[in-house]
């Protein structure tokens, strides 16, 4: 990929210790502006801890991070405003409405009453839930639930979306239509870094990052990681490299 290509998180060294625990292990990478950037790793090995330092929710122990051009150690809150975030719990509010939900959050993220007012209406008719609009989110079957969450996420035209496994638990087809929406943020310009279990997703990713206990294993495109490994599938990567080790 060409050098040129603008770098929008860069990460040096990223080390996280709680106690005498490594969670992050001198972590080096970088992920390019409009890029769909994959990270992956078994359950344990430290991608939640990162995501959480990314989003500034956390400080490194030592390390150079920087989201955005903002640095994690001084401007945490500047890159929360540049930032969106879902989770695989979708972080809606079950009690109220889906009307509300995109209300609400449109509010946080700092929209004018006129932004949230066309957003809102824009939002409901994209994903075809106008007739829904006063239903609440408990009653809201989860596939829309989901597409609506990540439309909510990036409701402020973010600069990078974090996706933490924002597709358990759905089904095949829900889950294709949900990467059609990734796609179209791209497309638009918005980074998206996304952790996903799913390995077949891993296959829609520009490049895609593999952690193992703490550190990076490799990094590369699902292509080239497939020739490395001599494997066919990016699932036949991971088992490769992140194979439970057996306790001697």
């Amino acid at each position: 990929m060409d050098s040129m290509v603008e770098n929008i998180i860069t990460v040096k060294n990223l080390v996280k210790k709680f106690g005498h625990f490594v969670a992050n292990d001198h972590l080096n990478f970088e992920v390019r502006k409009g890029e769909i950037f994959g990270f992956l790793g078994a359950n344990g090995a430290g991608k939640t801890t990162a995501i959480r330092i990314l989003c500034g929710l956390s400080y490194p122990t030592s390390g150079e991070v920087k989201v955005g051009g903002l640095d994690i150690y001084s401007q945490r809150n500047d890159i929360k405003r540049n930032i969106g975030y879902m989770s695989q719990k979708f972080s809606l509010y079950d009690d109220l409405t889906v009307y509300e939900n995109i209300r609400f959050y449109a509010g946080i993220y700092g929209l004018s009453r006129k932004e949230i007012s066309t957003k809102s209406a824009m939002l409901m008719k994209k994903l075809g839930l106008e007739d829904a609009k006063d239903k609440l989110i408990k009653d809201v079957p989860l596939g829309w639930k989901q597409k609506l969450a990540f439309s909510v996420a990036i409701i402020h035209d973010p600069k990078i979306v974090f996706l933490d496994e924002p597709t358990g638990g759905v089904d095949p087809i829900t889950r294709r239509q949900f990467w059609n929406l990734i796609f179209e943020a791209a497309k638009d310009g918005i980074t998206v870094f996304v952790t996903t279990h799913y390995m077949d997703e891993a296959e829609y990713c520009d490049r895609v990052t593999i952690m193992v206990d703490g550190k990076i294993a490799a990094l590369d495109t699902p292509s080239a990681l497939k020739k490395t490994y001599s494997a066919s599938n990016m699932n036949d990567v991971f088992l490769k490299l992140a194979r439970v080790k057996t306790v001697a």
